[in-house]
């Protein structure tokens, strides 16, 4: 087989934050498939194919970047971020456990930087101690499993980033979410809402989350819930190295 596959996270938002290995498989690709935003941020040029889908044919272009790369072609599959964080990643290996006859494939997953850490590292160092990260969106599971991953995450002192907070089509979803951690306890905990991070229209704010409300949030939101022993130090957040 000629053509291969790459799985490439484009960062946050801004240019500067695309590594150089993920800038290269740009630049030798003859397709690029992805959600539409993401695409758009790849320049067009002679030779190259750019395939943007809806933000729910996840499985449809994964298996079309297969048969792509199948035919030869030198194909790379965007995500924002890092692709093996709620992204495409698992999306092509799922679309590739149902199509053993491309197995053989040469597939790369190249990292990028995430929302998260871009976020935090505007921030100060709110995860710098244990954290995990948790997608608020239902589309893919239920409400009860992420209600029960909310309240196991704020009972273990898990600093938490919340993904995908609150969208058009399930407004409700985020106000439940911080009412799950009030009624867990967190309510003096630092709150950062990172909208946007490393675009033109960034913008960042913390708050407690008593004081936190769910339209501070939209799609375009990274949300970061410090540990009970997270504080400011001037205008920076960050998690204390030792657990007392």
């Amino acid at each position: 087989m000629t053509g291969t596959l790459t799985i490439a996270g484009l960062g946050p938002g801004s240019d500067t934050l695309v590594t150089p290995e993920v800038s290269a498989a740009l630049a030798a690709a003859t397709d690029i498939l992805g959600y539409a935003p993401y695409v758009a941020r790849v320049p067009p040029r002679a030779g190259l194919e750019l395939h943007p889908s809806d933000n729910r044919e996840e499985l449809q272009r994964a298996s079309e970047a297969l048969r792509l790369a199948a035919e030869g072609r030198q194909v790379v599959v965007v995500s924002s971020g890092d692709p093996g964080v709620f992204a495409m990643a698992s999306a092509v290996f799922e679309a590739l456990e149902q199509t053993p006859q491309w197995q053989e494939l040469p597939i790369r997953v190249l990292p990028g930087i995430t929302a998260m850490l871009a976020a935090a590292a505007r921030t100060g160092a709110p995860l710098g101690h244990d954290f995990c990260a948790i997608n608020l969106s239902d589309n893919l599971k239920p409400w009860t499993v992420i209600e029960k991953r909310l309240r196991l995450a704020a009972e273990a002192d898990f600093a938490i980033a919340m993904y995908n907070p609150r969208s058009a089509s399930r407004p409700e979803g985020f106000g439940r979410a911080l009412a799950v951690l009030r009624q867990a306890g967190c309510g003096e905990r630092l709150v950062i809402f990172a909208r946007a991070i490393s675009a033109a229209d960034e913008k960042i704010e913390t708050v407690t989350l008593n004081e936190a409300r769910a339209e501070m949030a939209d799609m375009r939101t990274l949300v970061i819930v410090g540990n009970s022993q997270t504080r400011r130090v001037g205008r920076w957040i960050y998690a204390p190295r030792q657990v007392r």
